[in-house]
């Protein structure tokens, strides 16, 4: 069966007024050819219009002044047959200008539509590169960013939120970057990345096992940027000829524009957290106290530590006692773990990298017991976080009515414990403690307190 062809008769033909892009294929479009026109209180006006667009128009004029704004246009799209589409607009009436009116949608407001006078196979060929028109305005958008403001005081000074945030110094993203270990004096041959996250992996074993309630995150290789020259120069810069080459190394380099030969040294960033949470406690003084009543410490692997409290004597209640810390280095030592000092007036007191030579940067006890007694001299007080274990221990927190508890919590046989997430290192751990002994329970994590640096009382 032949395919009907478009005839060259005048047709009165919808033209959209506004992007066409933005409306659908359920709406009338420029193209579409006028069937029908149905004015509330008229009888139907059908094609062919004699005088087209002109007497549209006219009968749009005369429907206004009668009042009727209500109008109903039936439109086909195709060629005349079975096939063809139709497709129907509900509108209002909206003059513009002397005796002419545009048509809009009363189900969209920004879809107004006029007419305009066309051949059949004009509107044919509207009707076949609309789709191609829509799919070239598809290749030319692009989803456009912008800035948007965004209120961070008061997101990071809302209660709802953790407390973490008060610390100022990356919440309870905690770290340590690890250099690679140097093979020369000249720091100019290094150790492999494997090694270097072998060093990562043995110190934050050793820390969990000295009892740190840390866990495993996350690692990363870290670049950082040196000046190299000499042999150096002429052996690292070759080897980023061939990326094969520098999966493993720790020290590569490369030529600037300048001529200066630069080195990439890669260090690995080892990501942990407290296997609990990050607690304040704030401390507060008052002029009869003549000792804070706790003594600090510090841990092969860079940590500091509640090492010592001092039990409450005739003359009052210490410091240490009135904000919990008493209690909480008690809950400590029956569950065998450290109280680990990570902040102290906001500052963050945790090692923070393990340098080339493979000494570990951390912070002096002996200046800080110093600060501490700054502090109680001045009778400012100032608040230090400690890192929990996983078990919630409620005398490190506030009450319910904003009170700090100075008792220890009472545990309840009824209450379970709650379910804590698998860590990848608990099955090392658990067979270094089952080693020891159940008779060493108590006190695992304190022997090493003979052999490391004397406690620093404040």
């Amino acid at each position: 069966m032949d395919k009907p062809q478009p005839s060259d008769g005048p047709v009165v033909a919808i033209e959209s007024i506004g992007k066409v892009e933005e409306f659908g294929p359920d709406m009338v479009q420029t193209g579409d050819v006028v069937e029908d026109i149905r004015i509330s209180g008229s009888p139907v006006v059908k094609a062919p219009f004699k005088g087209g667009k002109a007497a549209v128009q006219k009968i749009l004029h005369a429907a206004f002044k009668r009042g009727d704004t209500s109008v109903v246009v039936k439109i086909r799209r195709g060629l005349l047959g079975p096939n063809r589409e139709r497709k129907e607009l509900q509108a209002c009436l909206v003059p513009q200008g002397k005796r002419n009116y545009i048509l809009r949608s009363i189900y969209d407001p920004n879809h107004t539509v006029g007419f305009a006078d066309r051949t059949e196979s004009e509107c044919i060929a509207l009707q076949e590169s609309r789709s191609t028109r829509l799919v070239s305005e598809l290749t030319k958008a692009h989803v456009q960013d912008g800035f948007a403001s965004y209120p961070w005081e008061k997101k990071m000074n809302s209660k709802s939120l953790s407390y973490n945030h008060l610390t100022g110094g990356g919440g309870s993203f905690l770290s340590i970057l690890i250099l690679p270990k140097a093979l020369d004096s000249t720091s100019s041959r290094y150790d492999t990345i494997e090694e270097t996250m072998g060093r990562a992996h043995s110190w934050l074993l050793s820390a969990r096992k000295s009892g740190v309630p840390i866990t495993f995150v996350n690692i990363q290789t870290e670049a950082l940027l040196t000046k190299i020259s000499g042999e150096t120069a002429s052996a690292t810069v070759n080897c980023i000829n061939d990326l094969s080459n520098i999966t493993n190394l720790s020290l590569y380099g490369f030529e600037d524009y300048h001529g200066v030969d630069l080195g990439v040294v890669k260090a690995v960033r080892l990501w942990y957290r407290a296997t609990g949470e990050e607690v304040p406690l704030e401390i507060k003084l008052n002029q009869y106290d003549t000792r804070l009543g706790f003594a600090v410490s510090r841990t092969d692997e860079g940590f500091i530590y509640i090492s010592s409290v001092e039990e409450d004597n005739k003359e009052g209640e210490a410091p240490s006692t009135r904000c919990g810390l008493r209690d909480l280095y008690k809950l400590a030592k029956a569950a065998s773990q450290l109280l680990i000092i990570s902040r102290i007036a906001n500052e963050k007191v945790l090692p923070w990298m393990v340098c080339s030579t493979g000494s570990i940067r951390c912070y002096d006890t002996i200046s800080l017991s110093q600060k501490l007694s700054l502090h109680r001299k001045a009778l400012l007080p100032f608040s230090i976080h400690l890192l929990l274990w996983d078990k919630p221990v409620n005398s490190a927190v506030e009450n319910s009515d904003g009170r700090r508890t100075d008792r220890a919590p009472a545990t309840s046989a009824e209450e379970p414990a709650e379910a804590v997430p698998s860590d990848p290192l608990s099955n090392e751990l658990e067979e270094e403690t089952e080693s020891m002994g159940r008779e060493s329970v108590g006190d695992v994590s304190f022997r090493f307190e003979d052999v490391i640096l004397p406690r620093s009382w404040v």
